[in-house]
């Protein structure tokens, strides 16, 4: 019988982030009774699970906190059969400024975790979320689980510390935890921090000049609901567990062609300027993310199912409709 999420308690940290919020679409459609950890603030903020169906929402246990707080943790992790580690302090430029914050954050709040579904009584799985950064620039193409590990900026070293802190509970004290490396997710309620959004808000706001940093760089890009398909997908399969699995389309486009691509569906042709406080040190810019995801489709079956284009469609549809979360003039002054 193939095992399913059907009626089985899941916990989700990161809930209200990017990826979160569609993998918690993604949960509650599949049968979940899904508890979502949401940041806690004193205005009742639910993040992007704002943005999901208000219908689809009534299905989710809330419950605010703090990832680096062990004891909430606790309390996310009790009666669950399933769990998904995505709380994260992600950006990497924020990182070079506040490196000890990402520590706390990525990797602290990893230990609150791992530590919570260690003392559980009802825990089936537990898939940690990583980042394809972590490999740094590609040493081999595609990137495959055992590339070398590379802290090219203080976010991938706090990423790669709470990898191994995963490993060490799978080797320590047999957790059965699968680490899930997705490459670069994208979809409706990515923020500005991010490249594409970056790209299509300026274009959807009428500007005549493309404020970027490096345009060489390559990426696999996936969209943010076959990234949360992939999670699923390894939480449900055994074989996973103690193994690093990337998520990842298996194809590449530079950052060139992605302003191309998003000009041709935005319908304008504009001047693209390179900005130099936009651009990474030198030694800490990853220039080829491509993920070799035979792995995940040899455990799973699972692969990508949005082109690169379709999403890209979707992405800036989405925006049109939400250009009020993007300052636009804040980032291209």
């Amino acid at each position: 019988m193939t095992e399913t999420l059907a009626g089985k308690s899941v916990f989700v940290s990161g809930a209200d982030g990017f990826i979160g919020s569609h993998l918690v679409e993604a949960l509650v459609a599949a049968g979940a009774r899904t508890r979502a950890l949401v940041y806690y603030n004193s205005w009742n903020d639910k993040g992007w699970l704002s943005d999901v169906d208000p219908r689809l929402l009534e299905q989710v246990e809330i419950l605010t906190g703090d990832v680096r707080d062990c004891e909430r943790m606790r309390q996310g992790v009790a009666g669950c059969d399933y769990v998904f580690h995505l709380s994260s302090l992600v950006a990497i430029p924020y990182s070079y400024e506040a490196p000890r914050s990402y520590v706390e954050t990525n990797i602290t709040g990893a230990l609150n975790i791992l530590q919570a579904c260690r003392e559980s009584d009802a825990l089936t799985r537990l898939v940690h979320v990583s980042t394809s950064e972590v490999y740094g620039t590609a040493q081999q193409v595609p990137i495959s689980e055992d590339h070398p590990l590379v802290g090219q900026s203080p976010y991938s070293a706090s990423k790669i510390g709470a990898d191994k802190m995963a490993e060490s509970f799978h080797l320590s004290f047999e957790l059965p935890v699968v680490i899930a490396r997705p490459f670069n997710t994208f979809g409706p309620r990515q923020t500005a921090r991010a490249v594409i959004p970056t790209i299509a808000s300026q274009l959807v706001a009428g500007r005549d000049r493309l404020r970027l940093g490096a345009l060489t760089p390559t990426r696999d890009f996936n969209f943010a609901a076959d990234t949360a398909a992939g999670m699923i997908a390894l939480a449900l399969c055994s074989e996973a567990e103690g193994e690093v699995v990337n998520i990842g389309s298996g194809q590449e486009w530079s950052i060139r062609q992605t302003v191309d691509m998003l000009c041709e569906i935005v319908g304008r042709e504009v001047e693209i300027v390179t900005e130099e406080d936009r651009i990474r040190p030198e030694k800490s810019e990853v220039n080829r993310l491509l993920a070799d995801n035979q792995k995940i489709a040899g455990l799973t079956g699972w692969r990508s199912t949005v082109p690169f284009r379709e999403g890209l469609e979707l992405t800036v549809r989405w925006i049109e409709r939400n250009m009020h979360h993007f300052d636009v003039d804040s980032y291209t002054r």
